[in-house]
C-alpha cells in the first residue's frame, strides 16, 4: 500500500510509521510527504530519507481550488492509496476529501469526542485535559472528515493522567504511545483486519 503523509511541524509520528515501513513490521511504501511549511522537520526527514515531498500552501498558490487540484493531482500521480495526517495544520480540500473518502486518518491526542475540535491540537489539548482535572487522557485514530475531528474512530487507547502531571510531561508520555499507537493500527489497516469502508 502506498502511504502519503501530510505535516506541518517535527513528522515524529511520520517517522514512526517509515520506520516500521523500513524494518518489515508495517508492509507499506512511505510514497510522498506533503507539507504547507517548507521548514517543518517532516520535510528535513523526507529529505533523510529520500521520500519526494512537496510544499503547498497559499504562497505558492493564491487560490484554494488550485491548491486542493494540485494536491490532489500529486497524490494521483504517486499512486497513494492512503494518506496519514502526522500533525497537519490546514483543513483538506473538497477535491481530496471526495476522492480519498474513508481513506484518510488522523492521530489526535485525546479520547475524542473530548478536547478535539478548531484549536485543540498539541499543547492545547493538554493544557485543557489538565485544567479539567482528568484523571485520563488517551489517543484517537480516526477517519478525516470535513469538520475537525469528527469523522468515524478507528481506534482508542486509554493513558493515565498523574497528580503530579505537567503539560510537558503528559505531552512526551502521550507522543511516546503515539508512535507504537499509530503503526500498530495501520498494521490492521494494511492488512484488513480494520476495514475503513465499515466504520
Amino acid at each position: 500500500m502506498n502511504i502519503g503523509f501530510f505535516a506541518s511541524h517535527n513528522g515524529s509520528n511520520m517517522q514512526a510509521v517509515i520506520d516500521a515501513c523500513k524494518d518489515g513490521s508495517l508492509d507499506a511504501n512511505p510514497s510522498i510527504v506533503i507539507s504547507n511549511n517548507g521548514n517543518a522537520g517532516a520535510v528535513k526527514r523526507a529529505k533523510k530519507e529520500n521520500i519526494p515531498y512537496y510544499i503547498f500552501n497559499t504562497t505558492t498558490y493564491f487560490s484554494s481550488v488550485d491548491l486542493d487540484n494540485a494536491m490532489l493531482n500529486t497524490l494521483l500521480q504517486h499512486e497513494v492509496e492512503l494518506i496519514i495526517l502526522a500533525g497537519y495544520m490546514k483543513k483538506i480540500g473538497e477535491k481530496i476529501l471526495r476522492h480519498y473518502k474513508g481513506r484518510i486518518i488522523n492521530i489526535h491526542p485525546s479520547l475524542l469526542p473530548k478536547y478535539g475540535g478548531k484549536g485543540m491540537y498539541g499543547t492545547h489539548v493538554h493544557e485543557a485535559v489538565l485544567k479539567a482535572g482528568e484523571k485520563e487522557t488517551g489517543i484517537t485514530i480516526h477517519i478525516v472528515d470535513e469538520e475537525y475531528d469528527t469523522g468515524p474512530i478507528i481506534a482508542q487507547t486509554p493513558i493515565s493522567v498523574t497528580d503530579d502531571d505537567t503539560v510537558d510531561s503528559l505531552s512526551k508520555r502521550v507522543l511516546e504511545r503515539e508512535h507504537r499507537f499509530l503503526v500498530e493500527t495501520i498494521v490492521k489497516v494494511v492488512s484488513e483486519e480494520i476495514n475503513l469502508e465499515k466504520l
